[in-house]
């Protein structure tokens, strides 16, 4: 018989209850950070040859600056007697370059940033029971939460359908019931629905950002896929599934992939020039079709065999293949922790900042000053954008409540509080099943904290012995590709994203 007391004990110590959200917020400050800075490189001025290149990016320990003027470190005890901000930091290397000379290189502190107790960076990280004790701090504190004007907050779990993974189901649409595939395509913060439908004539249209219900063919043609044998090949070599894709081929509006960009620019750029609508329609298809398979000209056919996939899917469902997808299974869901969300509120924060460091260069460039990195940095435009939303909930995307204050009611309150999950769905619809206990949620979910009232089912509780997975390292990724690569299948693109036989 297994003594599952020491199974509990192994999960549910001080150390393991808020984990999940410290190892969160770890990979934010060792690789998220960076990841944002990265994703920008340069920042570009309208000023002739100038440009701002953006290197490593740095977090100090938690400090102060006192009346005085001297920066001492600061303890989670000073912050909540004080009413301070948690916080420390953030320096980044940047460089001005003029005619291609490097005219400024430095490490300029660009912001603050609140950092999480218990974390990597907190100034209580490593000290033992006793050091905790003299540092006016509860030895049984699990940590896992901030710190914003002397009030201890605490990052909700989101709880959301998995982005770039494709879902099925059946709509009405003026009293027929149409296949539907969907996609939440998902890169860098931005996410895009993308829709194939097949409606009651068979024919398969495709909705995505900017663009309304086009026709399938004409999409992939523009996409690169000009011939009908490529078309075809793209969903499937089923007899019956080619039979609905020769019907579509024959109701196709366009022969070429020039004519089927011109007709993505005639919805896109009515009215315009015929070279501004191409250019146009290219760039939509580029940024707003499937952005987490790439922004490039060279990802278009990875996406035209990805519509493809889904295109299969519509018709499956349609001759009884497969079923609906089930949107409450926990293999659809996805959560976000608090390092996740602070990528997202990093993001944002830092391009405004980009866009506040590119307009104070070209004013002083106007005055005929000299470009200097630490007069075009005001600091406040990056802490201002990361601590209001923390302190307040509002988080960006229009999301509330991302952000509570923490419940201390009693430990155990604060220990619930800090493993809840709550789900996007709106308090004042039914949403029936979505509130139900779904078999998939036995050994992550606990069955029975939820609060009564229209939050029932909506805001639920990690279990007790929950283990949280997280996404794939690149050098994972690579041996998979090499694995798909032993075992026969072929590239449809240099870097391996979209596969094959």
């Amino acid at each position: 018989m297994i003594d599952r007391r020491v199974l509990s004990k192994a999960y549910f110590t001080k150390e393991k209850i808020a984990q999940h959200h410290i190892e969160s917020f770890n990979e934010f400050i060792d690789r998220g950070l960076q990841k944002v800075i990265d994703e920008h490189r340069i920042i570009e001025t309208d000023i002739p040859e100038t440009y701002v290149e953006l290197g490593k990016i740095y977090v100090k320990k938690p400090t102060v600056v006192e009346a005085d003027g001297l920066e001492a470190p600061i303890y989670p005890r000073d912050a909540r007697l004080r009413n301070l901000t948690y916080k420390s930091f953030l320096y980044l290397e940047m460089a001005i370059f003029q005619d291609g000379t490097e005219v400024d290189r430095r490490v300029e502190k660009i912001g603050e940033l609140p950092i999480m107790v218990k974390s990597k960076m907190c100034n209580l990280y490593g000290l033992s029971d006793e050091e905790l004790v003299e540092k006016g701090e509860d030895p049984t504190d699990p940590g896992g939460y901030f710190i914003v004007n002397g009030s201890e907050r605490v990052l909700m779990t989101l709880e959301d359908l998995a982005p770039n993974k494709i879902f099925v189901e059946y709509e009405e649409r003026y009293g027929d019931k149409i296949e539907v595939a969907k996609v939440f395509s998902q890169r860098r913060g931005y996410r895009a629905l993308v829709v194939v439908e097949r409606n009651k004539n068979s024919i398969l249209e495709v909705s995505f950002p900017s663009v309304n219900r086009i026709n399938y063919v004409t999409l992939v043609r523009a996409l690169g896929l000009e011939y009908d044998q490529d078309i075809v090949e793209s969903v499937s070599d089923d007899p019956e599934i080619v039979k609905f894709m020769l019907e579509n081929l024959e109701e196709a509006e366009v022969e070429t992939t020039e004519e089927a960009i011109d007709e993505i620019g005639k919805k896109v750029a009515a009215g315009q020039a015929r070279e501004y609508r191409r250019k146009r329609a290219l760039y939509v298809l580029d940024k707003y079709l499937l952005p987490h398979l790439g922004d490039g000209e060279e990802d278009r056919i990875a996406k035209a065999h990805f519509l493809g996939r889904m295109a299969e899917a519509c018709f499956e469902l349609a001759l009884g293949r497969r079923g609906e997808d089930d949107k409450d299974h926990y293999a659809n869901k996805r959560l976000k922790l608090a390092g996740d969300l602070m990528e997202d509120l990093f993001r944002v924060a830092f391009s405004r900042l980009a866009r506040d460091i590119k307009y104070q260069l070209e004013r002083a460039s106007t005055r005929h000053r000299e470009l200097s990195i630490s007069t075009a940095i005001r600091s406040d435009v990056l802490t201002e954008r990361i601590i209001h939303p923390l302190a307040t909930g509002n988080w960006v995307g229009g999301r509330t409540g991302v952000s509570q204050l923490l419940d201390a009611t009693d430990y155990v309150s604060v220990l619930s509080h800090l493993r809840r999950v709550i789900s996007p769905l709106s308090r004042s619809q039914p949403h029936f099943e979505a509130r139900d206990l779904h078999a998939t949620q036995w050994g992550r979910i606990c069955p029975s904290e939820t609060p009564e009232g229209p939050n029932c089912g909506l805001v639920k509780n990690l279990a007790q012995t929950v283990e949280l997975s997280i996404g794939l390292e690149e050098k994972e990724v690579e041996n998979i590709r090499r694995e798909l690569l032993n075992l026969g299948m072929v590239p449809i693109r240099g870097d391996g994203i979209g596969w094959r036989i």
